[in-house]
């Protein structure tokens, strides 16, 4: 349907001479384009699905992301849907006002009418085919992390749990990437994040200026720094800072985690209303 105006003779006939050649020449190639359009209806592609709209550093916080990325692809699926049926209805009232009307020109109001709704239709289609897709490449990603951890499902307590990693990770991630550019100082911003995790900056500091020397070290030496060992270092500085919160949190009178209060938990016997089993 988006092509309609170029197969209109009305159309086509209104046009300068020139534009006529042009118009056959994109008729010819519409059916190649059309095909190929449908590779790219969808708002990303799967590699920036992963690497940049999941962005998460651990993995639970990665299933999380994932989640909320099929519920979101989901929710506009369904509302794609009911607009869907809401357009073929439209089109059959439509359909009837055409074949009742007596008038020519409401005759050709509602063709026109009736066109639009058919345009509106494909467009939703094409939404919803990416939108399938969308949601099924994130399903995948979901069931995959599953299997790197070795589970079939997520509990609230694994997720509370992780959040201290999580936290710490992120933050030093933040941490060195605006060190990197500041000649090995950490900004105010990831300094107050620091502080309200109850990590000293001091030591943080210390941890990132130890890291970005072995790195200096390496390359004088001919070697390559790695991802992978970036994200070794901040496994490291989780391991060694995850506890701070704990502390702070006490010190402030806050528990941090409340079993009673979770939805699903880790405990033996397949318990999922937030009370200890014994």
């Amino acid at each position: 349907m988006s092509d309609l105006i170029l197969k209109d003779e009305k159309t086509v006939s209104s046009l300068p001479k020139e534009y006529k050649n042009m118009v056959t020449h994109i008729n010819q190639t519409m059916p190649a384009i059309r095909k190929d359009s449908a590779n790219f209806y969808k708002s990303h592609s799967q590699f920036m699905g992963v690497m940049l709209d999941v962005t998460a550093i651990t993995p639970i916080r990665s299933v999380k992301h994932t989640l909320a990325e099929i519920d979101k692809t989901r929710m506009a699926l369904e509302e794609a849907h009911i607009n869907l049926k809401k357009k073929e209805i439209e089109m059959k009232r439509k359909e009837k006002e055409l074949d009742e009307a007596t008038d020519d020109l409401d005759k050709q109001q509602c063709e026109i009418e009736l066109i639009e709704l058919q345009v509106q239709s494909k467009n939703i289609k094409n939404s919803i085919q990416g939108a399938v897709r969308k949601l099924s490449f994130f399903t995948t990603q979901y069931k995959s992390i599953l299997a790197k951890l070795g589970k079939e499902h997520i509990t609230e307590e694994e997720y509370e749990e992780e959040e201290k990693r999580y936290h710490v990770m992120t933050c030093m991630k933040q941490a060195l990437n605006a060190a990197r550019a500041r000649g090995g100082v950490i900004d105010e911003g990831n300094l107050i994040y620091l502080f309200d995790m109850g990590i000293n900056s001091a030591q943080a500091q210390a941890e990132i200026y130890a890291y970005l020397k072995k790195e200096n070290e390496m390359m004088a030496n001919g070697q390559a720094p790695t991802h992978e060992m970036t994200m070794q270092w901040l496994e490291a500085c989780a391991d060694k800072f995850q506890g701070d919160a704990q502390k702070f949190a006490e010190r402030r009178g806050f528990t941090l985690l409340d079993n009673k209060s979770l939805a699903t938990t880790n405990h033996e016997g397949g318990d999922t209303d937030g009370e200890k089993t014994s």
